[in-house]
């Protein structure tokens, strides 16, 4: 087998793959604005509900029409997923990787038609949408890859006479809960770990995102899934989220989301239903607060470059996204004026237009909440750079640098999942250390230094889960950089990585007497 490597990224400024891109646009405007149904046990149900995706850099195009589930429907999902668990995790773990690799041959040969759809229902600029269906593809080729890997278990010792295995075996039933920031990439990588490990899933995308997720499942049905497998549940967490994770029969739970939504989600999976007859596991990736630590050392034009493009690529809509600068007195002036020239020059607009490094945030909610924290920016520090939005169109926010602020500010506190970024100084780096971690998450975070002991330092106390030295806080890749994070950003289960199928399955161990003393 090839050995894995991630899928490389889209040069565009190739006019050829600029033409490429253009096919894939017109692609996608051809389903524009049509209705999509749920998929249970591989049947179309077209509902009477449904709910609108729609372009958020113009919100007059309809993207699509989503059936949307009944708890009658998730009831049917989950009998169908009940039933063809029985014979799906029985299937060689070969054929389930085989799936995976199948699928990620015809997204390969779709990806600009999928990077297209990326830009139109999430708002993705070019790059960022290339890089989420890249992302995507490499879900799906790693996890193939670790699937073979821990297909026989792991050796265990076995005394004379009797012989010893020890092996992984799939749980059952997972509920996938996926965000509208990485509609695909995201939710393809937790759907496919459910998966190849031999569970069977109900696919809940987010309301905000979820025509791609049902192309998805179209393009895992092409690859030989059988019906059954994955059942596409788009609905409301009120009509059946909470309905679906509370069920007895849910095994798991794999949410992306927001802290609140997490929590919930934990505490309602802790609660054992009648009937129900095992624990449920929650895998959950919940956001973050992510800070940027620039030393006296570091170099100022990289530092700067990285404090921008970390806090307003794709807006700033990334669990990963730096909205907290921490810098030492000394530097502290000559970097922010650095960081606000780069900011200025940055150009917002729709984002079928390629020269557009920023687009819309996803919806008229996010927007709202983003000037709220715009208007405590200015009661708490400086606003430097933006702080204006125009909503003629699109949900347009202009990217906003804010100075002044103390390191326990609620705007260097509270995610605000926008392209919103303040300053706070450090008197020295052991301060900034501790600054960086004196928040609720433990997500990202990154330090920009020639200091080799203060790097040193920083691997020992900086407490996050991907930690990066001298590079952007943002754009972990999947096998090079396990992402995942610590306190109230997750479980620390670290998607793309070598342990994370583990989380999806149940360790057994067998013991066959050879000999009888």
């Amino acid at each position: 087998m090839i050995p894995y490597k991630h899928e490389p990224f889209t040069d565009f400024s190739l006019e050829e793959n600029q033409k490429l891109m253009q096919e894939g646009f017109n692609i996608v405007s051809e389903y524009l604005g049509e209705e999509y149904p749920l998929i249970i046990n591989g049947e179309r149900i077209m509902t009477d509900k449904k709910k609108d995706t729609y372009n958020p850099a113009n919100t007059e195009e309809i993207v699509g029409k989503i059936s949307q589930a009944t708890q009658e429907h998730a009831n049917q999902a989950m009998e169908a997923a009940k039933e063809r668990f029985e014979t799906w995790r029985k299937v060689a773990p070969e054929v389930r990787a085989d799936v995976l690799f199948k699928a990620a041959a015809i997204i390969r040969d779709r990806k600009f038609e999928f990077t297209a759809l990326l830009i139109k229902e999430a708002g993705k600029p070019w790059k960022e949408a290339d890089a989420d269906t890249a992302e995507a593809i490499d879900f799906l080729e790693y996890y193939g890859r670790q699937m073979l890997k821990i297909k026989d278990g792991e050796p265990v010792e076995s005394r004379p006479g009797e012989y010893n295995q020890f092996d992984y075996i799939p749980l059952g039933v997972g509920f996938v809960v996926s965000p509208w920031n990485f509609a695909l990439a995201i939710m393809a990588g937790t759907t496919a770990a459910a998966v190849v490990t031999g569970n069977t899933v109900l696919l809940k995308p987010s309301s905000l995102a979820s025509a791609v997720s049902y192309k998805f499942v179209e393009v895992m049905e092409e690859a030989g899934l059988p019906a059954g497998v994955i059942n596409y549940v788009p609905g409301s967490s009120r009509d059946i989220g909470d309905y679906i994770v509370e069920h007895k029969d849910t095994r798991f739970i794999s949410f992306t989301g927001s802290r609140d939504v997490g929590v919930r989600i934990y505490e309602k999976a802790a609660i054992v239903q009648e009937g129900q007859v095992n624990l449920k596991r929650v895998i959950a990736e919940m956001g973050g607060k992510d800070t940027i630590v620039v030393d006296s050392s570091a170099d100022l034009e990289l530092a700067a470059q990285a404090i921008v493009d970390s806090a307003f690529g794709f807006s700033g809509q990334k669990c990963s996204a730096c909205s907290r600068v921490i810098a030492l007195e000394d530097i502290h002036d000559e970097l922010l004026e650095k960081v606000k020239e780069k900011t200025t020059k940055l150009t917002v607009g729709d984002p079928v237009n390629q020269s557009n490094m920023m687009g819309p945030v996803i919806d008229q909610a996010s927007i709202d909440k983003i000037k709220e924290y715009i208007e405590i920016g200015k009661k708490e520090g400086k606003l430097e750079a933006g702080g204006t939005t125009d909503e003629n169109k699109g949900h347009f926010v202009h990217p906003t640098v804010f100075s002044g602020l103390k390191h326990n500010d609620r705007l260097m506190q509270e995610e605000i999942f926008g392209p919103v970024v303040g300053f706070t100084i450090a008197k020295d780096f052991t301060q900034a250390i501790e600054y960086a971690n004196d928040t609720d998450y433990g997500l990202t975070g990154a330090v920009i230094t020639k200091n080799r002991e203060h790097i040193e330092q920083a691997r020992e106390d900086f407490m996050v889960g991907n930690l990066y030295f001298n590079r952007n806080c943002t754009g972990a890749i999947v096998g090079y950089q396990p992402f995942g994070g610590f306190k109230m950003s997750g479980t620390d289960s670290k998607a793309g990585g070598p342990d994370y199928l583990i989380l999806h399955m149940q360790g057994r161990t067998s013991s066959e007497m050879l000999k009888r003393y």
